[in-house]
């Protein structure tokens, strides 16, 4: 097996080996060109508290400690907001030697204010599964902004599987940005590729939205039902700045637009926690085609999912706020992101998550 991300089609070996396995099978809707979705099982656990299994200890003893009632997800339940929830995934897993995995939010979660991460047995890290792990994965859901209902099979997380170090090197990164634009303008390459927030919008003064706190619920099966304005108030600006408010959520666009490469896949990473009181994107994949050629894109800009901390802050346009590290594939997928693949944000600019609607 070569290093890098494993593309789809060994993901696909993976399950036909029993890697990943499942107590209902693994849909072909859940492979990605580089990534897994996880499917949410029938029960949720209310907890007191968000935790980690800990070396030597497994989920289901440690969730006795902080287990307040559990629910069944079969007719639907609502996660309320603010709440601490633990829900076992259909998917288990049985990694071969050196092969690691990572999970993450989809990018419909992240634009939701879902806070929501993988633990594991033994685990000392959310979203980290050392090679060799055997056993089941959990979903630790904690809705922020708005209270949702879910039910069984809906896919919140995803996995990523790498063989060894994917990783570009600043350098390498480079060499790969003189051989194909990365971005539409000056690459600054820090630790990976940076970039910088849009509130200089080319028409208009619209430059993101903020969520509405004491909203209805939103039900995840439902596309393009909910008006934005009953859950988004609109954040305008023409001196190429806002104000971020202590505990409010935003949704708000990059400056550049970025190509992955078929060959290579990304992973948005926080800046530098020194340059402000905000963190940035919770829905971290880009798989390979995002915005590139081969897939009918033409560069696509990248959402940013900000929360603010303890103090209300300055954003400025062309603030560095992220930086998307760029990895090798294993082998080039089979689909090509956007390309023959239903995916709700290729070519996107500023786009709210897929449940909303204007109006």
């Amino acid at each position: 097996m070569t290093t890098g991300v494993l593309p789809d089609a060994e993901l696909k070996a993976m399950i036909g080996r029993g890697e990943i396995a499942a107590n209902l099978p693994v849909t072909p809707e859940q492979v990605q060109p580089a990534s897994l979705d996880l499917r949410l099982g029938q029960t949720a656990y209310r907890i007191r508290a968000s935790f980690l299994a800990g070396r030597n200890s497994r989920v289901d003893t440690r969730l006795a400690e902080f287990e307040m009632h559990r629910m069944d997800l079969r007719q639907g339940a609502v996660l309320e907001k603010g709440c601490v929830y633990l829900v076992p995934l259909m998917e288990r897993l049985a990694l071969p030697e050196g092969v690691t995995a990572v999970a993450n939010a989809k990018s419909s979660t992240g634009r939701l204010d879902l806070l929501t991460r993988v633990i594991t047995d033994g685990g000392a890290e959310f979203d980290r599964i050392p090679e060799g792990y055997v056993g089941p994965l959990y979903a630790e859901i904690c809705p922020r902004s708005f209270s949702v209902l879910v039910r069984p099979g809906m896919r919140l997380n995803q996995i990523r599987f790498r063989k060894g170090h994917a990783a570009l090197s600043d350098a390498e990164l480079s060499r790969l940005h003189a051989e194909e634009p990365l971005v539409n303008g000056p690459a600054v390459i820090d630790h990976g590729l940076g970039f910088s927030v849009d509130l200089r919008p080319e028409a208009g003064d619209l430059v993101g939205y903020r969520a509405i706190p004491h909203t209805g619920v939103i039900d995840l099966d439902r596309i393009a039902h909910y008006p934005a304005s009953e859950f988004w108030e609109e954040i305008r600006t023409r001196d190429g700045r806002i104000i971020l408010d202590p505990g409010a959520f935003y949704i708000l666009v990059s400056r550049e637009a970025v190509t992955i490469p078929p060959d290579h896949a990304a992973e948005m990473a926080p800046y530098l926690a020194m340059v402000g009181e905000f963190r940035v994107h919770y829905a971290g994949f880009f798989d390979p085609g995002f915005g590139h050629g081969a897939a009918g894109g033409a560069g696509s800009r990248g959402v940013l999912e900000v929360r603010c901390h303890e103090a209300p802050f300055v954003l400025e346009h062309g603030q560095i706020v992220g930086r998307l590290v760029y990895e090798r594939m294993a082998g080039r997928p089979e689909r090509l992101y956007g390309a023959g693949i239903a995916s709700n944000y290729q070519g996107q600019g500023l786009k709210l998550g897929k449940h909303f609607r204007a109006g």
